[in-house]
C-alpha cells in the first residue's frame, strides 16, 4: 500500500516495511503506507519502479454482437503467491486502491462503473495486528457497454487498464498501470465465452477465480476423469500402450502381486506426472507464460529430447542395451519374471508424456476450466484427469483376477518385444516429422546424423564387457552425442511456413492462413467460414483430417455451400491462436469451429465425424456441441 504521492506526513506512521536493499531496491521510491494514529512508528522501505507482480486479461462474454446489444466486459488481475494489493475499498483513505477502467471507440457510450469484488481482511507483519482489506490470488472486474445501434459490422477495441499497487510482508513496490486491448465483433450474435471470467466475477471475494465449489466443479472433475480415460484409446498413446500390455504380460507371470504392484505402479506414474504438469502450468501461468495442453511440442528442444529417448527405448526393446539402474533401485526395478515398479513408473510416465499432444472429447471443456482457475483448482483438474487415464490399471489392481485375460508369458514375447521396438521407430518417425516443421531441413539432417551415431555408439558400448575402458568411453560419446544432437535444433533458423493457402494437387480443399478478422468480417457478411487448429505433433489432429475432413463428401458441401477453409497452424507458438483458443474455452486441440451467417459459431467435438460436418448443413440451426 503507499501514498497517493512521495509526500509524507511526519505524524507517527506505520508503514509497509523496514527499508531493505532486497528486489532490487532503489533510492528515492517511496513505498511505505501511512496508517491511523496511534500504531507504532517504523521506517520507510523502498521498492525498485515499474516491477509488475501481477498480469491483466480482458475478455468479452460472447465471441461477437449485434448492433444495440450489451456486451459484458472482465479484466482479470493474477496477482502473484505471497504478494497482493489494496482492494477497491482500501481500509484507509490514503492507501492506494486498486482499480480498472475501460475504454470504447469514440461515439459510444461509456461503459458502466466497473463491479470490484469486496477484499479479504488480513493482518500483516508491519500493521501490527490491524487487519486491512486487500486482494490476493485472482481477482475480477467486471462491467458492459451498449454497443451503438447504428454500429457497422467489424472489429473494434476496447482497452482496460488495471492500477495496483502490490505489495508482500515487507515491502511495496511502486504503483503500475497495466493495460490490455481486445477486439470487439460487431456483426451477429455470437456464442457465450470465457464463462471463468463471468462466472467469477459476479460477486466472489478476492477468492474470484478461486475453487468453484457445488456440482459445477464437481461436474468439471467428472469430464476430467472421462477425458483422461478416454485418452488410453487416442492415437499418441499407442505406441507406449502397446509397451505397456507387455510390461503387464510380464507382470502376470510372477503372480497376483506383481500384478497388483505393477497396475498401482503405473497409475501412480501416470497421477504424478499429471500433477508435474499441473505443477508446470500454475508456474508458467504465475509467470505470465501462455499456458495449454500439448504447447510443449512447440517447442524444438522438447522435442529432440523426447526423440532421443523413444531412440533409447527403441535400442533397449530390440536387445542392443539393457539400462543398468543403481543398488536397491535395481532390486525395485527388476527383480523376477515382472517388468518391475522402477519400469511401471517409468511407463506410466512416458504414456503421460505421449498423450499431451491430444485431445479427447470432454478433456477440452475439462483443461479450459482447469487452466483458468486457481492453483488448487488447477492440481483438483489435473489430478481427476490423470486417476481417469490411470483407471484402467487401478482396475487391474483392485481385481488381479482379471489378468488371467491376459496372455502366458513364454517364447512369443521376445518376439513382440521386437515389434513394440518396430512401434517406439515409428514414433521417433513421427517426431522427426514435428521437428521438420519446427527447424530447418539442415538442422533437422544433422539432428538424424546425430542420432544414428549415438545409436552406433549405444550398439558397440553394448557388445563391449561391463566395466571396461571401452565401454566407459562409448558411453560417454553417447551421451555427448545426445546432448549435441538436441542442441542442434534448440537454436537456428525456423523451417519455412507451410503455403496452406495453396492447395496443392492432393488436396480436396482449398485452405487459407488462418485470419480471424477475415474469418469474423466473413460470417458477418453472410459467409460460412470453417477453422481447423492442427498441428504437426497433433496425431488426431492428422487423423480427423485424412478420414473426415479431407474427404469427397466434405470438400463438395464446402464448395455448394460458399464454406472459406482457413487452417491456423500451431506447429509452432502463435499468440494469436492461442488466445483465439482461449476466447472459445480451450486450451488444447484438434479445435473445428465453424462460423455461421446470422448464428452462433458451431464447435464441434475433438473426435470429429463427416456427419457432424454434412448434418450443420443440413440443419443450419443445430445447437453447439
Amino acid at each position: 500500500m503507499g501514498h497517493e504521492s512521495a509526500q509524507f506526513s511526519v505524524r507517527r506512521p506505520t508503514v509497509r516495511a523496514r527499508l531493505r536493499a532486497r528486489r532490487g531496491a532503489v533510492p528515492g521510491v517511496v513505498a511505505g503506507t501511512v496508517f491511523a494514529s496511534g500504531l507504532a512508528a517504523q521506517d520507510f522501505p523502498q521498492a525498485a519502479p515499474m516491477t509488475e507482480m501481477g498480469t491483466v486479461d480482458i475478455a468479452a462474454d460472447r465471441t461477437s454482437y449485434a448492433p444495440g446489444e450489451s456486451a459484458g466486459l472482465a479484466a482479470r488481475l493474477v496477482i502473484e503467491d505471497g504478494w497482493h494489493t489494496n482492494s477497491n475499498r482500501p481500509t484507509y483513505d490514503n492507501l492506494i486502491a486498486t482499480s480498472a477502467t475501460f475504454s470504447v471507440p469514440s461515439g459510444w457510450a461509456e461503459p458502466d462503473a466497473p463491479a470490484y469484488p469486496p477484499g479479504d481482511m488480513k493482518s500483516f507483519g508491519f500493521t501490527d495486528g490491524t487487519e486491512i482489506s486487500v486482494y490476493e490470488g485472482t481477482v475480477f472486474f467486471r462491467t458492459s457497454v451498449q454497443i451503438p445501434a447504428d454500429a457497422e459490422a467489424g472489429t473494434y477495441p476496447v482497452r482496460t487498464e488495471v492500477t495496483y499497487q502490490a505489495c508482500d510482508d515487507s515491502i511495496c513496490l511502486a504503483p503500475v498501470t497495466t493495460e490490455q486491448t481486445i477486439g470487439l465483433v460487431v456483426g451477429s450474435t455470437g456464442a457465450a465465452t470465457n464463462a471463468e471470467f463471468f462466472a467469477a466475477a459476479g460477486g466472489q471475494g478476492s477468492g474470484a477465480g478461486r475453487a468453484t465449489t457445488g456440482g459445477g466443479f464437481w461436474w468439471f472433475i467428472v469430464l476430467g476423469f472421462l477425458g483422461g480415460l478416454i485418452l488410453n484409446i487416442m492415437p499418441c498413446v499407442l505406441p507406449i500402450l502397446s509397451l505397456k500390455v507387455f510390461g503387464l504380460v510380464k507382470s502376470a507371470g510372477g503372480g497376483r502381486g506383481a500384478l497388483v504392484s505393477g497396475g498401482l505402479a503405473t497409475a501412480l506414474g501416470i497421477v504424478l506426472s499429471f500433477l508435474l504438469l499441473a505443477t508446470a502450468a500454475v508456474v508458467a501461468r504465475s509467470a505470465g507464460v501462455a499456458v495449454g495442453w500439448g504447447i510443449q511440442f512447440q517447442e524444438p528442444a522438447f522435442v529432440g529430447g523426447l526423440a532421443v529417448v523413444m531412440v533409447l527405448f527403441t535400442l533397449n526393446l530390440w536387445g542392443l542395451f539393457e539400462i543398468p539402474l543403481p543398488g536397491a533401485l535395481a532390486r525395485v526395478g527388476t527383480a523376477g519374471p515382472t517388468e518391475g515398479v522402477a519400469g511401471h513408473l517409468t511407463t506410466g510416465f512416458f504414456a503421460t508424456l505421449m498423450a499431451t499432444p491430444c485431445s479427447a472429447p470432454f478433456l477440452g471443456t475439462a483443461l479450459g476450466f482447469a487452466l483458468t482457475q486457481n492453483a488448487a483448482t488447477t492440481f483438483a483438474m489435473f489430478g481427476a484427469i490423470g486417476f481417469g487415464m490411470a483407471s484402467p490399471y487401478l482396475l487391474l489392481a483392485a481385481f488381479p483376477g482379471l489378468g488371467s485375460a491376459l496372455p502366458k508369458p513364454g517364447a512369443w514375447m521376445e518376439t513382440f518385444r521386437g515389434v513394440m521396438g518396430f512401434c517406439m521407430a515409428a514414433a521417433v518417425v513421427w517426431l522427426l516429422f514435428v521437428l521438420s516443421g519446427q527447424v530447418a531441413a539442415t538442422r533437422v539432417a544433422f539432428f538424424q546424423l546425430a542420432l544414428l551415431a549415438m545409436a552406433l555408439m549405444v550398439w558397440v558400448s553394448g557388445r563391449a564387457r561391463a566395466g571396461t575402458p571401452g565401454r566407459r568411453l562409448t558411453g560417454a560419446v553417447a551421451g555427448a552425442l545426445a546432448v549435441l544432437s538436441v542442441a542442434a535444433v534448440t537454436r537456428g533458423a525456423d523451417a519455412a511456413p507451410t503455403a496452406i493457402g495453396v492447395a496443392p494437387e492432393d488436396r480436396l480443399i482449398a485452405w487459407q492462413p488462418f485470419d480471424r478478422a477475415a474469418a469474423e468480417a466473413a460470417a458477418a457478411e453472410g459467409r460460412y467460414v470453417f477453422v481447423d487448429v492442427t498441428a504437426d505433433w497433433c496425431l488426431t489432429c492428422k487423423v480427423n483430417e485424412g478420414l473426415f475432413i479431407e474427404t469427397e463428401e466434405v470438400a463438395r458441401a464446402f464448395e455448394a455451400n460458399d464454406v472459406i477453409a482457413m487452417r491456423a497452424d500451431w506447429t509452432r507458438r502463435d499468440e494469436a491462436i492461442g488466445r483465439f483458443l482461449a476466447d472459445f474455452g480451450r486450451y488444447g486441440i484438434p479445435f473445428y469451429v465453424m462460423y455461421r451467417p446470422n448464428d452462433e459459431p458451431y464447435v464441434f467435438s475433438e473426435l470429429l465425424s463427416k456427419a457432424a460436418i454434412l448434418r450443420l448443413f443440413e440443419d443450419p440451426g443445430a445447437a453447439i456441441e
